[in-house]
């Protein structure tokens, strides 16, 4: 009788004790009379089974951090090619993945494990690319002398928001618009003072950051399913 896989209906080698097509571990009878119909498992299965939405977090984290690091350096403002930030950290997530699964040989991790090897990888990733671009930033304005090219595009950035204020004003009643060109002067004054500069730039900072963790995410689970896909267990 034709063995199928009783989860992606692939046909299974009656030898074979996981699905060739997804890796699913498979439930294998004894053909002896005295079993009683017990899985004769620890007869065909040569070491224990890993839960597939379970992760070893030692090696798991090993890995994470292989590839987190240079990932995070890539996607940070030191790296000339940090707007291919996504694909940095969707790479390093996927890669991850792929080296923990090397290093368990499991048969296959299901996606979610594999998304939250990617969270990791993007964490710390996000973390490393927060840092050395703070770094960075630093070191341009205080030893590179470059602040007054910071400063422009910073400038240019208030002087767009302020003339969307006006367009705004425009229209409105005397009462509204001089409302709301106190509460822009407000905005502004804290805007071009040191703590609201820095506060500005550590936010867009941030969440480039947080943006990027979410490619991570994606990245690993679509690891997770490319791996499920290819590989073969080994029995």
């Amino acid at each position: 009788m034709e063995i199928t896989c009783n989860r992606c209906h692939q046909f299974v080698p009656a030898d074979s004790c996981y699905c060739p097509a997804c890796g699913l571990p498979q439930l294998v009878y004894s053909a002896d009379g005295d079993s009683g119909g017990v899985p004769a498992a620890s007869e065909r299965w040569p070491e224990p089974v890993r839960d597939a939405s379970s992760i070893d977090w030692k090696p798991g984290m090993r890995a994470a951090l292989a590839l987190a690091v240079p990932a995070g350096l890539l996607s940070s403002g030191i790296s000339p090619l940090s707007a291919l930030g996504i694909f940095w950290m969707a790479g390093a997530a996927a890669g991850a993945v792929m080296l923990y699964m090397r290093s368990q040989r499991p048969a296959w991790i299901t996606m979610g494990a594999g998304a939250r090897i990617g969270l990791v990888t993007g964490l710390i990733a996000g973390w490393v690319t927060f840092g050395a671009s703070g770094i960075w930033l630093f070191v341009q304005r205080v030893i590179l002398h470059q602040a007054g090219q910071i400063d422009a595009v910073y400038t240019a950035f208030l002087d767009a928001f302020k003339q969307k204020a006006n367009e705004s004003m425009a229209s409105m009643s005397a009462a509204d618009a001089a409302q709301l060109q106190t509460t822009f002067s407000q905005i502004q004054a804290w805007l071009t003072s040191p703590e609201g500069h820095a506060g500005v730039w550590a936010f867009s900072i941030a969440f480039n950051c947080a943006f990027l963790v979410l490619f991570a995410v994606g990245g690993g689970a679509l690891g997770a399913r490319m791996q499920a896909r290819k590989r073969r267990p080994e029995v």
